[in-house]
């Protein structure tokens, strides 16, 4: 028997449209453990917002439907789960805080109708007990005022304010494991900070675990154990971050890490990109999806998919040619 909190194996995620069949996510596994984060990167349609609805069942279907592999939480498959199973799940064992907290948030009710929902739907307390919880709440997630607050509407809070208010109704449960999907995204710097620096000391005082979609290596070094990096549906490397921040092994990787803007940035030069787009996954693709944009290519590349091997330890990328980048521009991280 292991201790994982969450185990994802072999997920597949299919969207159809008509006779066209889109493979978002391709085979995809990781694990986690109790109290512990792992960060998911990669571009935008690199299938990782698809990887983390699918652990709420909350994909659309249809057009889209969950097509292979397991959801254990807790040792039980969710994919097995009907909707009323899973509701006793969502919000409650495990929560999520979507991108957008400006469109998340309902405008015609106020924020303590719908944070007092979520308690209610999941916790039950008497009336006044409830209140008390949502003013506990907001306080928590540093609101000031927060019985006043109660009675005001998204539109009277600035961007980091209802991102702190998504926050306090992801965990007026205190959920075991939160799925936070661009949580900083709309968020300027300083208010980015501020929501990683809340989330890191509610982990500490409530326990949980978090998985953190996001495009932003830089936000997976502060706050992550362990990483995934995803393209076009697949998991292309994982492993501890240091592991991967200073010993990259995949191309696709190398130019993630190659394009962030860093304190060391000469200003003179161009930022680096990765040239090329993802593939269009409607279509079958064969060998490595990334072949076509990398320049290390050999025509194994285009003919045969490698798969996820362990190259050293925990650490496994899919690559014909396992080798560290020696020209690598980023410098190491200590």
């Amino acid at each position: 028997m292991n201790n994982y909190l969450l185990e994802v194996k072999n997920l597949e995620v299919q969207f159809k449209s008509g006779s066209i069949v889109t493979k978002a996510v391709n085979d995809v596994s990781f694990s986690l453990g109790s109290n512990e984060n792992i960060g998911i990167v990669g571009e935008s349609g690199s299938g990782k917002s698809v990887t983390a609805t699918s652990i709420l069942k909350l994909i659309p279907s249809p057009p889209g439907n969950i097509s292979k592999g397991e959801i254990l939480y807790q040792g039980e498959n969710i994919v097995k789960k009907n909707e009323r199973e899973m509701r006793k799940i969502r919000g409650n064992e495990i929560s999520m805080i979507f991108q957008d907290a400006s469109t998340s948030l309902n405008p015609v009710f106020t924020v303590g109708n719908q944070l007092i929902e979520a308690i209610v739907t999941h916790q039950k307390l008497g009336k006044k007990a409830t209140k008390q919880k949502a003013i506990e709440m907001l306080s928590l997630v540093g609101i000031p005022a927060p019985e006043k607050r109660l009675g005001m509407y998204p539109h009277e809070f600035s961007g980091g304010m209802k991102q702190r208010v998504m926050i306090a109704i992801a965990l007026s449960s205190n959920p075991k494991l939160l799925i936070a999907d661009e949580p900083t995204t709309a968020l300027d710097v300083t208010v980015q900070a501020q929501m990683l620096d809340l989330m890191k000391s509610l982990q500490n005082e409530i326990g949980m675990s978090i998985i953190m979609i996001t495009h932003d290596l830089g936000v997976v070094w502060e706050t992550c154990q362990k990483m995934i990096v995803m393209y076009a549906g697949k998991v292309m490397e994982s492993g501890d971050v240091k592991d991967i921040y200073n010993n990259p092994l995949h191309p696709y990787t190398w130019g993630l890490l190659d394009s962030q803007i860093t304190s060391e940035q000469d200003n003179d030069k161009p930022l680096s990109t990765i040239p090329g787009s993802p593939p269009d996954l409607s279509f079958e693709l064969k060998g490595c999806p990334f072949a076509k944009r990398c320049p290390y290519a050999a025509d194994k590349c285009f003919e045969e998919m490698p798969s996820l091997e362990a190259a050293d330890g925990s650490h496994k990328v899919a690559c014909h040619f396992q080798a560290p980048k020696p020209q690598l521009i980023r410098k190491n991280k200590e």
